[in-house]
């Protein structure tokens, strides 16, 4: 047995040519009947077109947003009082230390301390922006506020 003399197991059959006179067997409408939607070319309507049902896109509520995302918007990794609870007295909090105790969400991203909860500890903390009320819950408590510009 050689290469050439190899045949496919399924017998190949050759592609149909439609449209190529009556001889053909698939001539005049090739195969696609007589007038209607589907005998044109381009038919299949538009995309959100779902054959009499509400469009998927009408179906979805109604968004209303801000508009547009302002280009030049500050996120901030957000820290309350509480959470800031757990370090030690006289201990420097800054946004590496913060970051080693799983406390933000993106490093990157400037750190804001807010003023939910207490703190006992006076602690030294050094960071990008903090609250009113923040700074003077640490200061009452004996620790320091510096911002990092």
């Amino acid at each position: 047995m050689k290469l050439n003399d190899l045949i496919p197991n399924v017998p190949k059959k050759s592609r149909k040519r439609v449209g190529h006179g009556i001889s053909a067997g698939q001539g005049k409408t090739a195969g696609r009947g007589t007038k209607g939607q589907h005998s044109r070319a381009g038919s299949g309507g538009r995309l959100y077109r779902q054959g009499g049902n509400l469009p998927y896109y009408r179906r979805l509520p109604f968004v209303r947003g801000k508009g547009f995302t302002p280009p030049y918007e500050v996120e901030y990794n957000e820290v309350n009082l509480d959470q800031l609870a757990s370090f030690k007295a006289d201990t420097e909090i800054n946004p590496e230390t913060l970051d080693q105790a799983k406390m933000l969400r993106d490093r990157r991203n400037p750190v804001v301390i807010l003023g939910r909860g207490e703190i006992k500890t006076a602690v030294k903390v050094r960071v990008h922006r903090v609250t009113k009320s923040a700074k003077a819950k640490i200061e009452a408590a004996g620790g320091s506020v510096e911002l990092i510009v």
